[in-house]
């Protein structure tokens, strides 16, 4: 396999891929990350990953597979975004609490050498507790969740908050290391089918 980058500042999904026992480089997009509107389609948060990956291609120095992912929290067919403050991040674990929501994370892998790309999406059910004012304030205070998208990060919520999860823990978290080796084979298939096809019209 080529060389693995991965295009995101997030700490997070950095922490995921050295688990799983990637071996990858960091590299930065160029791309401007920008919502239209905030009406959940899948097709418009794997654009966003694709973008963040294309632009990231010119940054690396040699033949890489590039990952991007765009991670997002949907309630109701609605995306929500990172709070911009406290107030913002109480309301939406209030609007939350006491229902399922789903975290969808689309992630790109783009050959740097010959632009072919792979997208996978996962989507993962989040139930919450009802949570009361004092649990929300609590968590708000104390981890000032306001770079993250639905103001909360499942792997720093006390006990008490979640009800269940149904799919992959990590995937809430940013980024599924399964889904990303399957990313990887898909694109070594689509890779080797092009090359089979390009030397079969040669002969």
């Amino acid at each position: 396999m080529k060389n693995l980058v991965l295009a995101s500042k997030s700490p997070r999904r950095r922490e995921i891929l050295k688990k799983s026992g990637f071996d990858f480089s960091l590299v930065n997009s160029d791309y401007e990350e920008e919502l239209s509107d905030n009406i959940f389609s899948y097709k418009k948060i794997e654009n966003l990953a694709k973008n963040k990956a294309f632009g990231a291609i010119n940054n690396v120095n040699q033949p890489s597979y590039i990952l991007s992912a765009d991670t997002v929290v949907i309630l109701d067919n609605t995306i929500l975004i990172k709070p911009k403050n406290r107030k913002d991040a109480i309301k939406m674990l209030h609007d939350l609490s006491n229902k399922t929501h789903e975290v969808v994370t689309s992630m790109c892998i783009l050959d740097s050498e010959t632009e072919k790309f792979y997208i996978n999406s996962t989507t993962t059910k989040v139930e919450f507790n009802l949570l009361t004012d004092q649990m929300i304030e609590y968590y708000v205070d104390k981890f000032k969740p306001f770079d993250k998208a639905g103001a909360y990060g499942i792997q720093e919520l006390p006990d008490g908050y979640v009800k269940q999860i149904v799919g992959d823990k990590e995937n809430v978290i940013g980024l599924s290391s399964n889904a990303v080796k399957e990313s990887i084979l898909k694109l070594d298939h689509l890779l080797m089918e092009s090359q089979e096809k390009s030397s079969y019209l040669q002969d």
